[in-house]
């Protein structure tokens, strides 16, 4: 018999600061709508402003939540903020680099995945962080998502032995209509959508030695530049990390899945994500562990119910590590841009995999 799972929910919540500071969102997209806002407000920190091109779009959201200030001249926001404003960067990744040198020097950021749509942009996004001495993180918000955390913890503590085998499989139809900014983007499915899953596995396993990956369109979304993707990431013998994303699953819900799965030495860890399938409304998350018994056999898997989901108490841990930061009870945050260039240098890998190619069986003939 498995001895009960060794975790509560304080376990697996993210530390939150003890006075939170007020926040300023640039960009009111919708992930802000459906993500940033639902949970700042369950987690209780203060959003100051909300900046918008589109002035009416930041009104109507600030009217729902409560948001005292309004703007649509980014300067004219960034000088009214509070000197212990928390920036929050919710623009197309193309952006980040401009207005980050916009952001007063020192000043504590947050900003949205992708770090950039390229490498080039990545480095660029780092090098501004640097000058300006910005203490900057990159929103990679699944890593705090609650079935990561409990799988993290669980691994941590040693009970499924030493980890040896990570998997991503995603089968569903993805409805492209939510996001509109994708259409014509040379680059679309790994650096928008599998970037979550390069990041998760790398916050487990490390830097991989190398990348083999192919991403494809599909002949009925010719706007989107690529909508699957297989990514092998390469670690030294015996691990072994795949990620696997088709999003155009147009066949109903019967086979359609999602879900995270760790194997190690003495048990396994297996989480429906269920966000992604029916999003943005989701199919409800599940959390199953296995560990083998003294003789080496399974004993049966076992459910565990987990507080939240990615959408949105995953939020409230990548803006809680900057808030921590920022008071003085966080040394390091873990998604800062210095460790998510790891995860870029990982996309552009994948891409120049994809364009490559595998090896030739005719060469061998």
């Amino acid at each position: 018999m498995q001895p009960p799972v060794p975790f509560s929910a304080p376990d697996i919540a993210p530390r939150l600061p003890e006075t939170p500071f007020p926040i300023l969102i640039i960009g009111t997209g919708g992930i802000v709508r459906d993500a940033h806002l639902p949970a700042y407000r369950l987690a209780g920190f203060p959003v100051w402003g909300l900046y918008n091109r589109t002035r009416e779009r930041a009104a109507d959201l600030a009217a729902e939540y409560g948001v005292p200030n309004v703007f649509d001249d980014l300067d004219e926001a960034i000088s009214m903020a509070p000197a212990e404003i928390i920036f929050d960067l919710a623009l197309p990744a193309s952006m980040f680099a401009d207005t980050l040198r916009m952001l007063p020097e020192g000043a504590h950021v947050l900003i949205q995945k992708p770090m950039g749509e390229t490498i080039e942009e990545a480095r660029e996004i780092l090098a501004v962080c640097r000058e300006r001495k910005l203490n900057a993180a990159i929103n990679c918000q699944l890593r705090f998502a609650p079935f990561v955390m409990a799988a993290r913890h669980l691994i941590a503590q040693g009970f499924i032995g030493d980890l040896i085998d990570m998997e991503m499989r995603l089968t569903t139809m993805t409805p492209w209509g939510h996001f509109p900014f994708l259409k014509g983007l040379p680059r679309m499915e790994i650096v928008y959508h599998s970037v979550h899953h390069i990041d998760v596995v790398r916050s487990f396993l490390g830097n991989p030695r190398s990348i083999h990956a192919r991403t494809v369109s599909h002949p009925d979304f010719p706007d989107l530049a690529s909508v699957s993707s297989a990514v092998l990431m390469d670690y030294p013998d015996p691990v072994r990390a795949t990620i696997t994303t088709n999003h155009m699953h147009r066949f109903g819900a019967k086979h359609q899945e999602s879900y995270l799965k760790w194997e190690g030495t003495q048990g396994a860890i297996k989480a429906r994500v269920g966000l992604l399938m029916n999003y943005p409304h989701g199919a409800g998350d599940e959390f199953e562990y296995c560990l083998l018994d003294t003789s080496g056999q399974p004993a049966p898997w076992q459910s565990v119910p987990l507080q939240g989901s990615w959408f949105p108490e995953a939020f409230i841990g990548s803006m809680a590590q900057v808030q921590c930061h920022k008071e003085g009870s966080l040394a390091r945050m873990e998604t800062d841009v210095a460790d998510v260039i790891h995860t870029m240098q990982c996309v552009e890998a994948a891409y120049a995999s994809s364009a490559q190619g595998g090896m030739k069986p005719s060469d061998f003939s």
